[in-house]
């Protein structure tokens, strides 16, 4: 459907009908916030538009043309639809501001997604927010999938079709129980490090993909969880190595319960991803924002 050129638009409508009601065009100039000489130019180019003389200038003020009458009536019945389709457009906003749906990597989910969650909440009380908790390929999927508003990942590997933006930088580092032969030597060597079987997340995490794409080891896990947790509690019983995020082991560092090893230097950034398909606006704009202004 191709729209007439001799409708003229919503605004100039809007217009035209108070200057009808209020029977002058300075008062409708003070409706609208509009100048007596803004107000009539829109009423000449909504006249141009239709084609018909719609008022009347007389000394004490405007009167409807016979056709005018017809006119306006129509006009009320153009801006009743368009505030119908508005109150609609609205309600859709309101049902999609509702919600936030936020996927993270377990770092992320951990260490900082709490905090900026405690924001979103104090500031925008009427958004339920709710958290998944994955690793970084799976949110990345979740997203581009429609299942999750924004996500949050630490793997250096970002899928095509998502928006980028950087919220934190992190480290991984490798660790030990204290009783673990490393901790006695100044540092060990990447060729070791590589040559190690190491404690370590599932495939997909962004830990697991960051270690491998820099130290390239050459021999597999010795054990693959997908919790932080169970590998520092497997690390301590099998008393071996791992490399986790500085911010998932800086309590167990500061406690004694691991130590730091000298290898490789691993740094990271966080990133939050949405899908490119998707304005970045509502809810999902006011997350990010308050995740960015956090950014450690």
């Amino acid at each position: 459907m191709t729209l007439s050129p001799r409708v003229p638009d919503l605004a100039a409508l809007d217009v035209m009908v108070s200057v009808a009601r209020l029977g002058s065009m300075s008062a409708a100039g003070r409706e609208h916030g509009l100048s007596q000489q803004a107000v009539s130019a829109r009423i000449r180019a909504a006249e141009r538009d239709i084609g018909l003389r719609v008022f009347d200038r007389t000394s004490s003020g405007v009167v409807l043309t016979p056709e005018g009458v017809a006119v306006l009536e129509w006009a009320g019945n153009v801006l009743g639809a368009a505030e119908k389709f508005a109150t609609g457009v609205q309600s859709l906003l309101r049902e999609e501001n509702a919600s936030l749906t936020v996927a993270a990597s377990m770092t992320v989910a951990e260490h900082l997604l709490p905090g900026w969650i405690v924001l979103m909440r104090a500031r925008f009380p009427d958004v339920r927010t709710q958290m998944r908790l994955m690793n970084s390929a799976e949110v990345a999927h979740h997203v581009l999938a429609g299942r999750a508003d924004i996500g949050f990942v630490e793997g250096p590997q970002i899928p095509d079709g998502l928006g980028i933006c950087v919220v934190a930088t992190d480290e991984l580092v490798v660790v030990v129980p204290p009783q673990h032969p490393w901790v006695s030597r100044e540092s060990i060597t990447v060729d070791e490090l590589a040559a190690t079987a190491l404690v370590q997340r599932e495939l997909g995490s962004g830990s697991r993909t960051t270690y491998e794409s820099t130290v390239h080891p050459t021999v597999p896990p010795l054990l693959e969880l997908n919790s932080v947790t169970a590998i520092k509690s497997a690390v301590v019983t099998a008393n071996a190595p791992t490399v986790l995020s500085s911010l998932a082991v800086a309590a167990d560092l500061r406690d004694g319960r691991l130590t730091r090893i000298d290898a490789v230097t691993m740094p990271r950034e966080l990133c939050a991803v949405w899908d490119l398909r998707e304005p970045l606006r509502g809810p999902r704009r006011d997350f990010l924002d308050i995740a960015t202004s956090q950014r450690t």
